[in-house]
């Protein structure tokens, strides 16, 4: 049997709530927060594949900031065995300034790769990107496309242990998502650690094994792919009436 890896015991996260109006953001005693996520309780195998769905602002890219290490939660116990899971988001961490290979490098060191590492696999991150010169060029020249076959690059060819995938499956042209995407099936048949946010059902129903089915901000449901996917969609299509 696959052990546990990634363990989230009532994770609440919360935000603060700003007024627009900064007099009364300085003034006000009531400091609002908005909860992110509330009480999530679930745990995540070695090996398995793991989907997270739900609506635009249910909280997901917010689970997963917290599943890479970039934020803490208010209350609850997450625990993660060995190396941190590398998280993979459109441009995210990227400094416009530096140039492509600055950013691999940046990135890469500030997710605990040994410089040695990212010197082995430059090569390969930069060939797998199809980025071309425009490696050498800053980040702020690049179209949101680009920034995601730099992020894929990097994540993928580093291989690490547990991998978090935020929607970037979806940008960049259709060669390019299937190159992705066979990568990511590569890394399943390694038995790596995958965690996915997607709105995408059948990619889901494709290559998940679970499902965490997340509604402003609470776990309203985690199971088998299919049914727990079936859900959503049934729940989607009612709302759209």
């Amino acid at each position: 049997m696959k052990k546990d890896i990634i363990e989230l015991n009532n994770i609440w996260v919360s935000y603060p709530e700003h007024s627009d109006n900064p007099i009364k953001q300085l003034i006000s005693k009531d400091k609002k927060q908005f909860w992110a996520l509330k009480g999530l309780d679930f745990t995540v195998k070695k090996g398995e594949v793991l989907g997270i769905i739900g609506r635009n602002g249910s909280g997901k890219s917010t689970l997963l900031k917290l599943m890479s290490g970039l934020i803490e939660p208010d209350k609850g116990d997450y625990h993660v065995e060995g190396k941190r899971p590398m998280l993979l988001s459109l441009g995210a961490g990227f400094q416009p300034e530096l140039s492509g290979i600055e950013n691999i490098y940046l990135n890469a060191l500030l997710l605990g790769n040994r410089k040695k590492k990212i010197d082995d696999n430059l090569e390969s991150i930069i060939e797998f990107s199809e980025l071309d010169d425009f490696i050498y060029k800053p980040v702020r020249t690049y179209s949101s496309g680009m920034k995601a076959r730099l992020a894929f690059s990097t994540a993928i060819m580093l291989d690490p242990e547990i991998l978090l995938i935020d929607e970037v499956l979806g940008v960049g042209d259709s060669a390019f998502q299937k190159k992705c995407k066979d990568a990511i099936l590569e890394k399943i048949q390694q038995e790596r650690t995958v965690i996915l946010v997607t709105h995408s059902s059948g990619l889901v129903k494709q290559i998940c094994d679970r499902v965490v089915w997340i509604h402003r901000g609470e776990q309203k449901a985690v199971g088998e792919t299919k049914e727990i996917v079936d859900q959503y969609d049934e729940f989607m299509k009612a709302k759209r009436k």
